[in-house]
């Protein structure tokens, strides 16, 4: 009977897992790829897991026996809720009244990944409390009983991680990978009802239940009705537009719409490409301008998106010889031949073009050439992939691989009429950040966007309106030299004084890819136009640095001094606020993970199920070996001790770790190797802040009244503390302080903890755990 309590165990946490990174890509999808919402999303899957596991432990069992009753009535909600949110998630522009593309503010990113995640995660927070109730039934109330399960618990996740990254994902839509997850519950709860058929009057009705959703999971899987809803799913996320593809790639999302031939190419749900007509004024502006402002563009690389007309107007130059194409995402280019057009295949069989399939800083790192130009495609540093084509490393790298007098082309959003703080720090950002590379920048601003030019040589800087013409005139481009009037606007010699007055109202920062300003100012620009009053928090937490975490951490041990003077249960507090503290920074060490993984490699939507799942089993190392330990006693607090100091040191070291892993990523090989480095960077802090766990268990919940309750008090700090982390690291901590002062932060607070912990014995936990 226990080994089938292990499954059902072991399954629920594969199906939590596979459920959240569901969830997780769905959301990405409909947030514009915007990696901060991760930390939304699983800060709001912990605090919710967290209220699901409290309100189970304070539901009293009314009758003996196990609660397998209630197991199989949750896990069979959870199952159908799961297909319920991935509805409601594709859904939810239209439930919101937004545009297809428009980007989403802040708040009501946050709002809308709580409500869609509410009823999955707190169902599936109940079932831990429930399985340690049927756990310790079968094991005569064991004290270790809650530690095991969270084992079991995280061997499942682990499983599920890996299952969801190599198996589900990429053959299944999101869809079926949620049917196929509730026939696996069914299945679980189908056993326990028999195991447990002499346990409770009803056990015919918890295995009839059960039996029925499972035939019609299998039914929908079997009947391709699955498939239709996925269908109109993702009909209705377009507004009915006539989705001609849709499929995710290690990469992201790709999707196209057509509409009388002409084709609309979204990258994680945002415009990229429009084909066969794209906008040509910012084409033209973007392409012609530094090309003419250069004696003799012959070697020319772009940086994704060259393709759509972007690549039309280089071949336009009869001087370019050669034109590099690099676009990380194979599926793109294949998309662009499938729904071919006459632009797309001048572009994509141009002689002189060669596409590469591989990352651009990669490419800049390993390639031998050197380029007279080179385009960045990436419109902004909106996320923290875009960001790295905006950082300080990446115009170091561009520099490196630009002939004498060579030229680097990139834009940014931007306005003539309506500017803000926002898009003026955004803007000064990248310029102060490139002045530290380039010794020349000009900027051409124009309505929509602004075109920057930076180089090692003045040409850039003597660009006007008789330049253009007499060069359009001597590269014999045009019959009837003269200059568009989009053109001439940007070399207006008034808006390159308005411009450079503009900048010294701005932020002076420099991003860097390890702290990524740029991505930061972005995203407060967006919520400008589209959080209405969010200004006030960005300027709040722009202006935050580690003055302010010195004195709060200094107010926190003057509160437990307090609470030690007046004997008002120090100790309590003390194992409270290490878990909690423990679930912090176990959440900020997986989003820097998570974050470095995508500044350094940039294709982290493959790879969450990985670096997820790597955490989880640092997790199950950590807590098999700590739960397996003989009977509770002493030992097991100077090792809860041994542990916060482990962690203390952990946090120190890992901004080391991190800049080592980039210095050494100069080959395809070292490159691809070093990707390893953040499995192991996740399992380590894993084994750390899991192994707490059941020590936590193991010195609370002997005597105690309700080990249930006991156990969900100490899981929901843990989990309070990871959404905390989620929250702060996601939009405060990573992109304003960076790595570095991130862990500077961690190390402070996890010395905090440490000092209450070993500050005096006071009362043994147990007692004032079990006092009311």
């Amino acid at each position: 009977m226990t080994h089938l309590v292990r499954t059902a165990v072991v399954i629920t946490g594969f199906s939590g897992l596979v459920a959240e990174i569901v969830l997780l890509r769905e959301l990405l999808i409909v947030f514009s790829g915007n990696e901060l919402c991760i930390g939304l999303i699983l800060a709001n899957w912990l605090i919710l897991e967290a209220a699901g596991c409290l309100l189970a432990a304070g539901r009293r069992r009314d009758i003996s026996g196990p609660p397998v009753g209630w197991f199989t009535v949750i896990t069979i909600l959870f199952s159908i809720f799961l297909v319920t949110a991935i509805v409601f998630t594709r859904i939810l522009k239209n439930l919101l009244d937004m545009s297809i593309g428009e980007s989403m503010g802040l708040m009501p990113m946050f709002l809308s990944a709580f409500l869609i995640l509410l009823p999955v995660s707190m169902l599936h927070g109940a079932l831990f409390t429930i399985s340690c109730r049927i756990y310790g039934a079968c094991t005569s109330n064991d004290p270790a009983a809650a530690g095991k399960v969270y084992v079991y618990e995280t061997v499942g996740t682990l499983v599920g991680g890996l299952a969801a990254t190599f198996v589900l994902l990429p053959r299944l839509d999101s869809f079926q990978a949620a049917c196929w997850i509730g026939v696996l519950n069914m299945a679980a709860c189908l056993g326990l009802a028999i195991a447990f058929r002499k346990h409770g009057f009803f056990w015919k009705t918890w295995s009839t239940a059960a039996g029925l959703v499972l035939v019609l999971f299998l039914g929908l899987i079997g009947s391709g009705r699955i498939e239709l809803l996925h269908r109109e799913t993702v009909r209705a996320q377009w507004k009915n537009q006539q989705v001609v593809a849709y499929q995710n790639s290690p990469y992201g999302n790709i999707s196209a719409t057509e509409n009388q031939g002409h084709y609309i190419f979204f990258l994680d749900g945002v415009p990229a490409i429009m084909t066969p007509v794209p906008d040509i004024q910012a084409v033209e502006s973007f392409v012609h301008l530094p090309l003419l402002a250069h004696p003799e563009p012959e070697q020319v690389l772009v940086l994704s998106r060259g393709a759509g007309g972007v690549i039309n107007e280089i071949l336009k130059h009869p001087s370019v010889t050669t034109i590099a194409y690099a676009e990380i995402d194979p599926l793109l280019p294949e998309m662009l031949k499938r729904f071919a057009t006459p632009l797309t295949d001048l572009e994509l069989n141009a002689p002189n073009l060669t596409i590469s399939h591989q990352d651009g800083r990669l490419l800049l790192n390993t390639t031998r050439n050197r380029y007279d130009v080179i385009f960045v495609g990436v419109p902004e540093p909106a996320s923290l992939q875009a960001n790295r084509f905006f950082t300080r490393e990446f115009f170091a790298q561009a520099g490196k691989r630009l002939n004498q007098g060579g030229i680097l082309v990139l834009g940014l959003p931007g306005s003539l009429t309506h500017i803000n703080r926002e898009l003026t720090d955004l803007n000064s950002c990248i310029y102060h950040t490139l002045a530290t590379v380039f010794p020349h920048i000009r900027v051409f601003p124009g309505e929509g966007r602004h075109l920057f030019l930076a180089s090692d040589a003045t040409d850039i800087m003597v660009m006007d309106t008789d330049r253009v013409i007499n060069e359009l005139a001597r590269r014999q481009m045009v019959d009837q030299p003269a200059v568009p009037r989009h053109i001439e606007q940007h070399l207006h010699p008034g808006w390159q004084n308005w411009f450079s007055r503009l900048l010294e109202t701005g932020t002076q920062s420099v991003n860097f890819d390890f702290r990524p300003l740029g991505m930061f100012y972005s995203i407060a620009y967006w919520n400008s136009l589209y959080g209405t009053g969010s200004g006030w928090f960005f300027s709040m937490v722009e202006s935050l640095d580690l003055r302010v975490a010195l004195p709060a951490c200094l107010v926190v041990l003057l509160l437990y001094g307090l609470l030690r003077f007046a004997g008002n249960r120090p100790r309590q507090a003390g194992i409270l606020l290490s878990v909690g503290t423990s679930g912090f920074t176990g959440m900020i060490v997986s989003l820097t993970v998570i974050f470095g993984f995508q500044a350094l490699h940039g294709y982290l939507f493959s790879w969450i199920g990985i670096l997820i799942a790597s955490f989880m089993a640092g997790s199950a190392w950590g807590a098999t070996v700590t739960a397996g330990r003989q009977a509770p006693g002493k030992g097991d607090w100077n090792t809860f001790l041994r542990i916060e100091q482990g962690i203390i040191l952990f946090c120190a070291a890992l901004p080391l770790l991190f800049f080592a892993a980039r210095a050494v990523s100069d080959s395809p090989v070292v490159f691809a190797a070093v990707r390893m480095v953040f499995p192991g960077i996740a399992g380590i802090c894993g084994f750390l802040t899991g192994a707490q766990f059941p020590l936590a268990n193991r010195i609370c919940l002997p005597g105690s009244r309700d080990p249930g309750r006991t156990a969900a008090l100490l899981y929901s700090s843990d989990l309070l503390g990871g959404w905390i982390g989620g929250v702060a690291g996601a939009v405060v901590l990573l992109p304003v302080l960076g790595l570095t002062r991130t862990c500077i932060i961690l190390v402070m607070l996890k010395l905090v903890s440490f000092t209450i912990l070993a500050a005096g014995p006071g009362r043994r936990p147990k007692e004032v755990f079990n006092e009311k």
